[in-house]
């Protein structure tokens, strides 16, 4: 019985809640770095589609 329950206490199986919160921060990064780029290839898309114009200066910081 103890085995059992020191080989589960040992099991790393799946992505932990610290695995997500550093993926997602990675990617929060990753966005405000090309923050401009998203911008512009979106207006790119959207301005082909509806003539819609999305200004970048718009968007907070």
């Amino acid at each position: 019985m103890l085995k059992t329950i020191k080989h589960h206490l040992k099991k790393e199986d799946g992505l932990g809640t610290v695995e997500i919160v550093l993926l997602v921060a990675i990617l929060v990064g990753l966005a405000l770095i090309f923050k401009e780029a998203i911008v512009e290839f979106l207006q790119s898309i959207l301005g082909n589609i509806e003539g819609v114009n999305i200004d970048p200066k718009d968007f907070p910081d």
